[in-house]
Parts: C-alpha cells; structure tokens; sequence
C-alpha cells in the first residue's frame, strides 16, 4: 500500500516523495526543487486539495521522519531550553513557507517561541493553506533569524504531504520538540473524522532532527 501511495504522489507531483522510516533529519539540506517560493505567490497544484481526493489517505504507511530542510545558522554552546516571548522570537507571518497553496495564503495554526538550548531565539510553527473549506493538512517549521533579522526556516519537521493535522505543539524541558497529529487510514474515510493518532517527537542529535512517533487515542468527535 505504501509504495502504490509512493506512485501515485510520483505522477501527481512528477517527482517521488521521499520518506524512510527512522532517518535522521539534517538541516541545511537544499529545500525540494519546485518548492522554494512562498505559498501566497505559487501557482502550482495544491497538496491538500489532491490529498483530499484520495492519494494522502494512505499515508498510514508513510508516518517516518522526512528529511529537515532549511538554511543552517552557526551552531553555539548547549544551554538551557526555555519559553520565549513572541516578539523575542522569529515571526512566522514574515517568513517564506515553502508550501503550496495555489491561490491561498498560508496560515499560521500553532506558534510556539523558545530557545531550544543553543542559545538562539526560534519558533516551532505549523501552518496550512487558509482555504475555505476542506481540511487542509500542515507542515511544521522551526524557524530562526537569517541574515538582517530576517525569519527563515531553519528545518522543516513534517510536510504537508504526510497529510497531518496538528492539535498541539510544544518545546520540552529538554530541547525536544513535540506534537500530536492526526490523520486517515484509507481514503474512505471522511475528512472530517480522523482515526489516526500520533504523539510526535523531533530530538536534536548531530546536527540534524531526528523524528519518533507513538499511536495515541483518537479524540471522539
């Protein structure tokens, strides 16, 4: 099932979709071709509007840890992780996201500032397509100042193409990154009612982010 998923975003997006399970994610790599201007500027085809229409339901099968892509900033002693005030942190509605929304703005849905323990202001943010209706999945940004104070996404933690929503984000005493997402088994199950849970967990280890998951109870709706 997951390789016939792998095939089929491979004809919709004409590259394949690349996940291993238990990689670790390394920022600095370059973001996906195609992919580097902000969503409110793109015309491309829109990831959640075909992921709707059946290919993204199958992503069951495809929960692994995805590649950080980013621009690297210098790296500085470990401290202590902690809480920052938002206006001390990166602001996510000055950053280029690099998703695909088509005619749509990119909307921030959960923004959490905090110094992961390098000494570096950053803010962990998911964000979707503001479409009108639907269920748009998100992606996951940690973001960090750039050059000029400019936001600039430092590691991409989840895309848009595993077809997650995320209820809760947050940055752990300990530097690591965690979330609960939530997703479909199959395509016929509706949009509006997930019967997927995960607690996710991002862990800085050399350099790179490495991603851990664990099913949990789905909500009752």
């Amino acid at each position: 099932m997951h390789a016939h998923a792998d095939q089929l975003l491979e004809l919709w997006r004409g590259r394949l979709v690349e996940t291993a399970a238990g990689t670790t994610a390394t920022a600095g790599q370059q973001t996906p071709r195609g992919r580097s201007r902000p969503g409110h500027a793109r015309t491309a085809p829109w990831h959640w509007a075909l992921a709707l229409a059946g290919c993204g339901a199958v992503v069951a099968a495809a929960l692994a840890a995805s590649p950080a892509t980013g621009t690297p900033l210098p790296t500085r002693a470990a401290g202590t992780p902690k809480a920052l005030a938002a206006s001390a942190a990166p602001d996510p509605a000055k950053a280029q996201l690099p998703m695909d929304c088509g005619p749509f703005p990119v909307r921030t849905v959960l923004s959490v500032p905090a110094d992961l323990g390098d000494g570096q202001p950053g803010t962990v943010v998911a964000a979707q397509c503001a479409a009108d209706t639907g269920n748009p999945p998100e992606s996951v940004y940690l973001l960090g100042f750039g050059s000029g104070g400019r936001p600039v996404v430092v590691a991409t933690l989840l895309t848009e193409r595993e077809n997650l929503t995320l209820s809760r984000l947050a940055v752990r005493s300990d530097g690591a990154i965690t979330g609960r997402a939530q997703g479909y088994s199959s395509d016929e199950v509706p949009r509006f009612r997930p019967d997927l849970s995960l607690d996710l967990t991002w862990t800085h280890r050399g350099g790179g982010w490495e991603r851990s998951q664990t099913a949990a109870p789905v909500a009752a709706t």
